[in-house]
């Protein structure tokens, strides 16, 4: 799909208290560890192999805690409406996911993904997500950027048939309290961190497939 605007951005919207008391929530809860698509179970049953983890921590190395409060939707949904409009993708969506805050240490990081699946959901006793597919995505900046360094958000705009890449650094939300919204077919990495830890918030919004 050709868009006019692969992502839009909001500087420094989400006041620093509201920052703060994510951020503090977020290290309060026991985290565990972020997995992908092809690992996708319940890890405290049915615990990665050593092979398994080993895989794993190539593509994607980092903490995860599941947040659905209605104070942190409160704060960050109108954005997310505001990007779809203003970036003109006008996409139909009606439930947003748990929020997962992300924890990047040292040399963590997350290789070239996109958060949409080839297939929409196929939870029935879940009625929110059964048959709905992830449509835009978001991530809000915890972290004082002077707090770390690396873990940079970059986009890749390629088309279906180009042999090259085209690599945008999201460089707009290097501030506490930024947020991008993109939709979740966009390839997209986070780069190993170097020094201290980044903390971000990302949650994916559902809507019924494209017709």
């Amino acid at each position: 799909m050709n868009l006019t605007h692969y992502y839009w951005w909001f500087q420094k919207v989400i006041p620093q208290h509201i920052c703060d008391d994510i951020l503090k929530y977020g290290l309060a809860q026991k985290k565990q560890i972020a997995s992908t698509f092809k690992y996708h179970r319940d890890l405290n049953k049915a615990p990665l192999t050593q092979g398994e983890y080993k895989d794993l921590k190539k593509t994607r190395d980092s903490h995860i805690v599941w947040m659905s409060d209605p104070w942190i939707y409160k704060e960050i949904q109108p954005y997310i409406h505001e990007a779809n409009r203003n970036a003109g993708w006008n996409f139909q969506w009606d439930f947003t996911e748990a929020c997962q805050f992300t924890s990047y240490s040292k040399r963590q990081h997350y290789t070239w993904h996109c958060d949409d699946s080839s297939l929409p959901y196929n939870k029935p006793h879940w009625p929110n997500y059964h048959k709905k597919r992830r449509k835009l995505s978001m991530t809000l900046l915890l972290s004082e950027s002077k707090n770390f360094k690396g873990g940079e958000l970059e986009f890749d705009f390629r088309n279906s048939d180009s042999k090259q890449p085209n690599i945008t650094k999201c460089t707009e939300i290097s501030e506490k309290g930024s947020l991008v919204v993109f939709p979740s077919f966009v390839w997209h990495r986070v780069r190993p961190v170097t020094q201290g830890t980044r903390h971000s918030l990302v949650v994916w919004n559902l809507g019924w497939p494209f017709q």
